[in-house]
């Protein structure tokens, strides 16, 4: 049962490799929202999703993901969450519909409605001509929308995406931005890093801006063009101010 708090909250997270990577970040997203996180290369959204994930432990902060504890009940949280990083990552020796099938099986899906919901996605995906062909054959495209199906496999209701358009062509990006608004459409929500504004601009309800691992802005464009200065501008000239500004004041 997923309670009425948001769909994910964070508070406080950091994370220090060599540098401070995440400096106390804290963003809430709202159950059935479009979210992207935008920022430069290094400023911290690959690791901040990683923590959400689960695949990263913060030095600090909190996780929330609908009222569970991300960081006390991981398995719990990783249960309605799904994870796409941007490089596809799927069994080479299994096609797609085995990949499918062992995916469910991991998370004790009921055979019936594994097989379902695996034919399902081969077809919104549009990989009906791959499904019984070793992934290790399938481009990088092909590999990605695999690694998206078997993301949502379970019907997971927070989905967390890394450049979830990266080595697709148009029509393949198409698809899956479809598949994406259906999602948001049925209640679920979606965060999403990309570093293709245009589809940020277009897809996203709120955006949020991050640099040095720290929140520098956030919420509709139109709100973002107040914060920037813009009031006419698109996405990639807010984001390109907002950078400067934090640049020249750090």
């Amino acid at each position: 049962m997923i309670s009425q708090a948001p769909a994910l909250e964070i508070r406080n997270l950091s994370k220090t490799f060599n540098e401070k990577a995440v400096d106390g970040l804290s963003l809430s997203l709202r159950r059935g929202e479009f979210y992207a996180l935008l920022g430069p290369n290094g400023a911290g959204k690959t690791t901040t999703l990683r923590m959400v994930a689960g695949l990263l432990k913060p030095d600090g902060g909190s996780v929330s993901i609908f009222g569970i504890d991300a960081l006390r009940d991981p398995v719990a949280a990783k249960a309605v969450t799904a994870w796409v990083p941007d490089e596809p990552m799927v069994y080479d020796k299994l096609d797609p519909l085995e990949y499918l099938e062992f995916v469910a099986g991991l998370w004790g899906m009921d055979d019936g409605k594994a097989t379902k919901r695996a034919a399902e996605l081969i077809s919104v995906l549009d990989l009906e001509a791959q499904a019984h062909m070793r992934c290790q054959g399938l481009s990088k495209g092909m590999r990605q929308k695999v690694a998206l199906a078997g993301a949502l496999i379970h019907d997971p209701q927070l989905i967390i995406l890394d450049e979830p358009l990266t080595g697709l062509d148009a029509g393949s990006a198409r698809r899956v931005k479809a598949v994406l608004k259906e999602y948001v459409a049925n209640g679920a929500t979606v965060v999403m890093t990309t570093h293709i504004l245009e589809v940020a601009e277009r897809m996203a309800e709120r955006i949020g801006v991050i640099a040095r691992g720290r929140l520098i802005a956030e919420g509709t464009l139109d709100e973002l063009r107040v914060q920037g200065g813009h009031r006419d501008g698109n996405l990639e000239d807010i984001f390109l101010s907002l950078v400067a500004e934090e640049s020249a004041a750090a």
